[in-house]
């Protein structure tokens, strides 16, 4: 197992955006690695990409249509890397694929990243603790006057 701190129960706390966007990752790797002619890095990154889509498989989150596009997804990946490319698929078209489940899952991120910040703050408020000195001054926005 390649993904060890991921199968211990990480990879199961992800959304499925940000799960197939690692696989992707991984595809893109593999993708790359074959089209440059490295069969060696490429069944490797194959290997990463094929225990990451099984921990997605296996999570009971994903029943129904999401577990069979994932399996048939998988499918697609192993032909194209490994098989005769029955799909006729191409980097291109994993790339567009798997590439907005990696960009949604990072606005994801992000936006959760930021409403953590917000209620650190709004109980850092709460709790009367005083806040950490700026290192630069504020500037003064009430003398602005906003049109």
């Amino acid at each position: 197992m390649f993904h060890r701190e991921a199968a211990s129960g990480r990879w199961f706390e992800l959304s499925l955006m940000e799960q197939l966007g690692n696989v992707g990752t991984e595809v893109a790797r593999a993708a790359r690695a074959k089209e440059a002619g490295n069969e060696g890095r490429a069944w490797n990154a194959l290997k990463w990409a094929l225990e990451l889509f099984d921990l997605t498989i296996a999570d009971e989150r994903w029943r129904g249509p999401k577990r069979r596009e994932i399996c048939r997804a998988r499918e697609v990946v192993c032909d194209f890397i490994a098989g005769d490319n029955d799909f006729a698929s191409t980097a291109e078209s994993l790339d567009r694929y798997f590439l907005p489940f990696a960009a949604a899952s990072r606005h994801v991120e992000r936006r959760d990243h930021d409403a953590i910040l917000h209620r650190a703050r709004v109980t850092r408020a709460r709790s009367g603790r005083p806040r950490r000195a700026r290192s630069r001054p504020r500037t003064s926005t009430t003398t602005a006057t906003r049109p």
